[in-house]
């Protein structure tokens, strides 16, 4: 259901001023200086268990039977690159390598990556862009997929099915699981019921739970359940995807589970960091063979014909290295299919975005990462006074107060668009670089 939250707008406090926000939240840490961050405990394993992250041998079999209808809800949807790379998933293989090191430079204040010369982060709109998504845009507010009421699993599902003993199958007391949801797909497929909707809804839930939502195999909370389910209203569900990965980051940093699309940061990873497309080839890239961006379309595709640029990097100490000294000309900092796009920024300080999802409100600083948004390196800007993430309690009026002032945050928000190249001015760089390294980490692992 759409929703219009411009009438709460009056109802939000007034931000008080730079000096509240410092006050109200403690100042930059160095990496090495946050208590917990993994980069000060080299010994500890953040690589997920056999219950994350694992091949899941109905996944292919159910979406080789979807009808061609239901395939087409899905494209109508938004969800075109989403099945591709749910359909050959088995094929992909997640680099822990390199993404142990990268989350060992992720800032949990900040929601950035902290590198030697730069901030940078996963943008919403190259993530949009990257996983396929319907993008969101200013005036759009409403069709962010948020909701502030208690979420019923079973109400969702009973579109799906209203046989007792299968809603029973597929849930539990705080999660629903995706294999008796396809085994439902397949059931429905094989006695061809043209049940075609509730069959590609159901096919959305499994693949946005794989891709999008991994936290556990073979289940998705019911926060997830609900965002998934308001794909087929039109509702933009960018925001509580990129938040869930945010929070994944943040939870491995501090040497918790890492959860969230490890699809999507290694599609941004290979854009960014790894891959640059050259002309006439010589010779295939392995890496590229089993990568995420093999299956990708568009502006992004590329294809195994490319150069890679850390094919010699190998294995968790060459890529920390690696990372770790990692410079401007080394990161493309505007990929080209970012050119000229229209991203979105805080208005000024004070007025924050935040990130909206139904398990939180997850901080999002895009103007911190000065060259990934077209614009010249100046000072680190300051903390917002919000908390970086902040759990949400649906169904409690201050919870729905939160919600409102954030939305009312992006329908103010500035709006900027990336240019090819920046001109900056050393001096003002150089200053830039020496106010980041108080939050570069000091000694740790090697």
């Amino acid at each position: 259901m759409k929703r219009n939250y411009s009438a709460f707008a009056e109802d939000i406090p007034p931000y008080s001023s730079p000096k509240a926000a410092r006050e109200a939240h403690a100042d930059l840490k160095q990496l090495s200086a946050i208590p917990g961050h993994i980069f000060t405990r080299p010994e500890l394993q953040i690589l997920p268990g056999q219950r994350r992250f694992s091949k899941m041998p109905w996944l292919v079999p159910m979406l080789e039977l979807l009808p061609p209808t239901s395939i087409g809800h899905l494209k109508e949807w938004g969800l075109s690159t989403i099945f591709v790379l749910a359909k050959n998933y088995n094929k992909l293989v997640h680099m822990w390598e390199s993404v142990t090191a990268m989350v060992e430079l992720w800032h949990p204040q900040t929601n950035s990556f902290i590198f030697l010369e730069f901030e940078a982060t996963i943008l919403l709109e190259e993530f949009e862009i990257m996983l396929g998504l319907p993008c969101y845009q200013r005036g759009g507010e409403s069709e962010i997929s948020c909701t502030v009421e208690q979420i019923n699993s079973w109400s969702i599902l009973a579109y799906i099915t209203t046989k007792k003993n299968d809603l029973y199958s597929m849930t539990s007391s705080m999660q629903d699981h995706l294999l008796p949801i396809a085994q439902w797909i397949t059931s429905q497929c094989k006695r061809k019921t043209m049940n075609y909707t509730a069959i590609a809804k159901a096919a959305a839930i499994c693949i946005c739970g794989v891709i999008l939502f991994p936290e556990a195999d073979d289940a998705i909370s019911f926060g997830n359940l609900s965002v998934i389910d308001s794909i087929s209203e039109g509702m933009k569900i960018g925001q509580a995807v990129l938040g869930f990965l945010y929070a994944g980051l943040t939870s491995a940093a501090l040497g918790g589970p890492f959860y969230g699309s490890v699809v999507a940061l290694e599609l941004w990873m290979g854009m960014h960091i790894q891959f640059r497309a050259v002309e006439d080839p010589k010779t295939e890239c392995k890496t590229m063979l089993n990568h995420s961006l093999a299956y990708v379309g568009g502006r992004l595709h590329m294809s195994t014909r490319v150069w890679c640029k850390t094919a010699q990097v190998k294995g968790t100490q060459a890529w920390r290295k690696y990372l770790r000294s990692l410079t401007v000309a080394d990161f493309d900092m505007r990929p080209q299919f970012m050119h000229g796009r229209i991203i979105h920024l805080p208005q000024r300080a004070g007025l924050a975005l935040r990130l909206l999802g139904n398990g939180a409100l997850v901080s999002y600083n895009p103007d911190r990462c000065h060259l990934q948004c077209g614009a010249a390196r100046t000072m680190v800007p300051l903390l917002s006074h919000f908390p970086p993430i902040q759990e949400r309690k649906r169904g409690d009026a201050q919870d729905e107060r939160d919600m409102c002032s954030a939305v009312v945050h992006w329908e103010g928000c500035a709006m900027s668009v990336i240019q090819a190249e920046v001109e900056e001015d050393d001096e003002v760089a150089k200053e830039y670089v020496e106010a980041l390294k108080k939050l570069q980490p000091v000694g740790g692992n090697n």
